[in-house]
């Protein structure tokens, strides 16, 4: 017993650890609006979350240790997908994995697959 309680905590410390951190300089909002992050299109949204979100969710959206969000837009609207992105969501979803520009990209581009 004492080794599966073990290995639940290693696993879920690990997944959790996987989802992504706390880069201060991705967190940053640009400094002007000449800057990639605020002329980016959708690719760039994508490589946002490939680079903080896929290690739960899959680099093709089919989930993982996260839900699936291949038609995540068909259930939330952009606003509500900023909002979990900021706030976080029960059962291990961590609040502000990605911040400002970045975090609206990528819920637009999350929005947009319906």
């Amino acid at each position: 017993m004492k080794m599966k309680w073990l290995a639940l905590v290693l696993g879920t410390s690990l997944a959790l650890a996987a989802c992504g951190g706390n880069d201060d300089a991705a967190d940053k909002e640009p400094a002007s609006e000449n800057s990639e992050t605020t002329t980016a299109g959708a690719g760039d949204a994508a490589k946002i979350y490939e680079n903080k979100c896929s290690s739960c969710h899959a680099v093709n959206l089919e989930g993982g240790v996260g839900p699936n969000l291949t038609k995540v837009g068909s259930k939330l609207s952009k606003e509500d997908i900023e909002k979990v992105i900021a706030n976080g969501q029960g059962g291990g979803m961590p609040k502000g994995i990605i911040k400002g520009k970045e975090a609206s990209m990528v819920a637009e581009w999350l929005a947009e697959h319906k």
